[in-house]
């Protein structure tokens, strides 16, 4: 089944160059393009893609404070965050606000489709001058988490189990435990009681 892709920028150079790499990929299914933010969410309203490439600079919204709202309102979207802008700050802020991957708007077709590819599997994507910009970043090693799992941890470090997070956050305990799991290895520790004290650390929690 293809791919279905929606692209959120208000440069139409962008979005046509996107478009015509993507033409001739019979595994993905370009469904248009926004302009801003308003209309992005126009069009969601209606149809729902499975990845959305989304602009951090657009006219109306911060892509950052939309992607945000996106992932609240439909959270099995996944997000790609496309900019010019290769700074730490904006970086964190898309991720922190539920993008699963950055992309930077040299990307060629390749790095495109494995972006999107990974993200759809379910794992994180950062371009390669991303990637590198987290690595040199003296703020390097706190871990980038989804709105989800700062929400678990945060549920965490009061003493919940499994199955209280998981009735409040309305996910089942299986789905809890990927999250406690997936911190774990975010924060590369063995246990909760590390875990709570490099969250605080980092402010977190």
């Amino acid at each position: 089944m293809a791919i279905k892709i929606f692209i959120t920028d208000d440069h139409y150079m962008i979005v046509e160059g996107i478009r015509s790499l993507f033409q001739y990929e019979k595994d993905i299914e370009w469904m248009g393009h926004a302009m801003n933010a308003a209309s992005c969410l126009a069009f969601l309203q209606q149809h729902q893609p499975d990845v959305i490439l989304m602009d951090i600079n657009l006219p109306d919204v911060s892509g950052i404070d939309l992607c945000k709202e996106v992932k609240t309102k439909y959270p099995t979207v996944h997000i790609v965050g496309l900019s010019s802008f290769n700074q730490q700050s904006f970086i964190q802020k898309m991720m922190d606000n539920g993008a699963s991957g950055y992309v930077l708007k040299n990307a060629t077709l390749e790095e495109l489709r494995e972006a999107i590819e990974t993200v759809m599997s379910g794992v994180k994507y950062l371009s390669i001058e991303a990637a590198a910009t987290i690595e040199k970043n003296d703020d390097s090693k706190i871990p980038i988490l989804t709105r989800r799992e700062k929400e678990v941890l945060g549920l965490i470090a009061e003493g919940l189990t499994n199955h209280q997070i998981g009735e409040k956050l309305f996910i089942s305990t299986t789905t809890v435990d990927t999250h406690r799991k997936n911190l774990l290895s975010k924060f590369d520790v063995k246990n909760t009681a590390t875990l709570i004290r490099l969250a605080a650390q980092f402010q977190f929690i």
